[in-house]
């Protein structure tokens, strides 16, 4: 059995797609909606949850920083679960940890309940996305690869827009307990429909069994996936691209619209719907183009970091103070790129590694931008405290690590390239043996 890839030649073994792939990848993405959808609540709720708990910046930014650190901090041991245990498994813990997070959430009567109910969020929302990626490759064909990650990323950002829209909402009409712990009512339901229909691959596409080797089995799989030039570049491309939409949607864009450049919640919330919108459009449009033209992966990324940058520089530059509306819908949307451009991380890390270190790989590439919100989301709180709610000076550190992660993509684009190549031509060298 062989199938075409996305660089037109055959391998064989490639998964069928079809309709029952869709299906069940389907459930796959559900958990990751709702993952997104308990993610991304805090942040209509910062100024709230400021409120609530009695807390400065830095102490709200907490929140975000800690269900970061504990999601970035499980992408490689989640790889290797994934690896071992298959997504159903995996998918299934996730769910039940961060369903108990958004409900503990609900009910925290102090500050410390509600960091240790975000930590166990993001315990449970870090086995989502590896865990989703895992399942496309095991139910599509490669070609469908760039296709399939980006339509997951949309699907992740449609779980923002409830956040920005339904939750915001509900928060506001019923109150905050209410508004948490009915939303956590959805990961029961994906929890369901994951253990009645989910499969981790079609019939005739069972992986081969991987001995248990223990720390030699895990050390072998993070060493030979981090070698890989293209695992390393899809991580830098990963961490330089994504953080300034996370940032501005998990915690900081409210306040800063609200606060700094003078806008109602209404109008704040508008413009954070349109980053969400902007996402899921551009995501199409640049799965699609990878699709059919993967040399565009590198200056897509660049030059959606380069697009961000500008905007940033001009919107906090203003002379004014306040930024004009037409500057700061031109900022958000330019800010939906960012989510899509992230996901070219992944399409230079999934030809770099074969199917059975794929969930270690993707692991690793989703850590940077997860590092680099972390950090930014910190750096931003801190120099909101320093400066006396000095937004630009805070927001400047955007600059920073992108100049970083864009040095480093520089530094190792031509050996990633190199590598493709070689692995290209040797793929191409064994498919002549191999009957269509």
């Amino acid at each position: 059995m062989s199938t075409a890839t996305s660089a037109g030649r055959v391998l064989p073994g490639d998964p069928p797609g079809g309709r029952r792939a869709i299906a069940v990848w389907s459930i796959g993405v559900a958990v990751y909606f709702v993952a997104v959808i308990f993610r991304t609540s805090l942040g209509v709720a910062g100024l709230d949850a400021a409120d609530r708990f009695h807390v400065n910046a830095s102490a709200l930014s907490t929140f975000s920083i800690l269900q970061l650190l504990v999601y970035a901090g499980m992408q490689i041991p989640v790889g290797l679960l994934v690896d071992r245990l298959g997504t159903k498994k995996v998918l299934g813990i996730g769910v039940v940890l961060f369903t108990a997070g958004q409900l503990g959430f609900a009910f925290s009567p102090s500050y410390g309940t509600a960091l240790a109910s975000r930590a166990l969020l993001g315990c449970g929302d870090a086995m989502t996305f590896i865990s989703v990626l895992r399942l496309g490759t095991r139910w599509f064909p490669a070609r469908r690869g760039p296709m399939v990650a980006q339509l997951a990323g949309l699907v992740g950002m449609a779980g923002n827009l409830v956040s920005t829209l339904v939750l915001a909402r509900l928060l506001h009409g019923i109150g905050w307990t209410a508004a948490f712990a009915g939303s956590a009512l959805a990961g029961v339901v994906v929890l369901v429909l994951l253990l009645l229909f989910l499969k981790d691959h079609p019939e005739g596409h069972e992986p081969e069994p991987l001995p248990h080797q223990g720390a030699a089995y895990v050390r072998r799989q993070i060493a030979t996936s981090w070698r890989e030039p293209g695992t390393r570049l899809g991580l830098w491309v990963h961490f330089t691209t994504q953080f300034p939409a996370m940032v501005f949607l998990l915690l900081w864009g409210m306040p800063f619209l609200v606060e700094a450049q003078g806008l109602s919640r209404a109008t704040a919330g508008e413009l954070l719907t349109l980053v969400v919108l902007s996402n899921m459009t551009v995501g199409l449009v640049y799965g699609q183009i990878i699709a059919r033209h993967h040399a565009a992966r590198l200056p897509l990324a660049l030059g959606t970091v380069a697009a961000t940058a500008t905007l940033w520089a001009a919107t906090l530059a203003w002379p004014a103070g306040h930024a004009p509306m037409w500057l700061l819908v031109v900022l958000c949307a330019v800010l939906g790129a960012c989510g899509p451009a992230s996901m070219i991380g992944f399409d230079f890390a999934r030809p770099a590694n074969p199917p059975q270190r794929q969930g270690t790989a993707s692991g690793i590439t989703n850590m940077g931008g997860f590092v680099a919100s972390m950090t930014t989301l910190f750096a931003v709180g801190v120099l909101l405290d320093a400066t006396g709610d000095d937004y630009r000076v805070a927001f400047s550190s955007v600059f920073v690590l992108q100049a970083v992660g864009v040095t480093q993509i520089l530094r190792l684009r031509k050996r990633a390239a190199l590598r493709e190549r070689e692995r290209l031509v040797a793929s191409r060298v064994e498919t002549v043996h191999v009957p269509v």
